[in-house]
């Protein structure tokens, strides 16, 4: 019950930034000058890697340290008003952030960014519960090398992936209705279906994110570093979003569960 929840409310997460349009980000800041443009753009997109790295770091630590934490686990997985509250939290941190981000500080929006990844690691320690370490150690592998593996294909590619990013798009809304109807209908060879479906989705959105990272980056490179900083930690919350529901879906194929 509890994983099945946390992947439809992360699903949906990720559909709150898809639909955010980063473009229409319009900031008071002066511009930069040309020079400071040509050295920015790679500063940003380490950026955006690291504090992605940093976030999927800060989840992990709090789930191992919930799950180690027997009263704690149990408040948090035990209690269902705490864990939906949880759970309803982070919708409301993404929304905010991908939303509200004209009006937020950056230390704000970074505080508000580190946050949810606390809370989703709170949710997530049900994961450690459920499953073997081992298994969770090698579906977080193969998510990194697929991921990886995905993202250098978004950020190499010639090919505009415009046209497919709105196909994901909306076959993302299909695959958050199909699992709402799935919790009436509770059809095992439906729910195997949708996670391969699942992952479908999120290699591609993590090529098309990783694409589309770039073309916004190198769009804003004009802006003042304040403003930068802050499309970067959206970029970086897309990603993050991206690795956290691929790992979600590879998790059902490859985890194992303890007896």
């Amino acid at each position: 019950m509890c994983l099945g929840s946390i992947r439809k409310i992360l699903t949906y997460q990720t559909f709150i930034i898809m639909d955010y349009n980063f473009y229409n980000y319009s900031p008071n800041e002066p511009k930069t000058t040309v020079r400071e443009r040509s050295s920015a753009f790679p500063a940003l997109m380490s950026k955006v890697y690291l504090w992605m790295t940093l976030a999927l770091a800060i989840t992990g630590l709090t789930a191992y340290y919930v799950v180690g934490n027997e009263q704690l686990f149990y408040s948090v997985i035990g209690n269902q008003a705490v864990f939906w509250s949880l759970l309803i939290g982070e919708l409301a941190l993404v929304w905010i952030l991908s939303a509200c981000i004209n009006k937020l500080s950056f230390p704000v929006a970074g505080l508000m960014f580190a946050l949810y990844s606390i809370l989703n690691g709170a949710t997530l320690s049900v994961i450690l519960f459920a499953y073997t370490m081992e298994s969770v150690a090698t579906t977080f592998f193969v998510t990194a090398g697929t991921f990886g593996a995905m993202s250098l294909f978004g950020a190499v590619t010639k090919r505009d992936l415009s046209g497919v990013g709105r196909f994901l798009y909306m076959a993302l809304i299909g695959l958050i209705i199909a699992t709402i109807v799935n919790i009436f209908v509770a059809s095992d060879i439906f729910s195997w279906a949708l996670t391969y479906v699942g992952v479908f989705i999120f290699c591609g959105l993590t090529a098309y994110d990783t694409q589309k990272m770039k073309e916004i980056l190198r769009q804003s490179e004009g802006l003042g570093e304040t403003n930068l900083l802050k499309i970067a930690l959206l970029c970086s919350l897309s990603l993050y979003l991206d690795f956290i529901n691929l790992f979600l879906y590879l998790l059902r194929i490859f985890g194992g569960r303890r007896n």
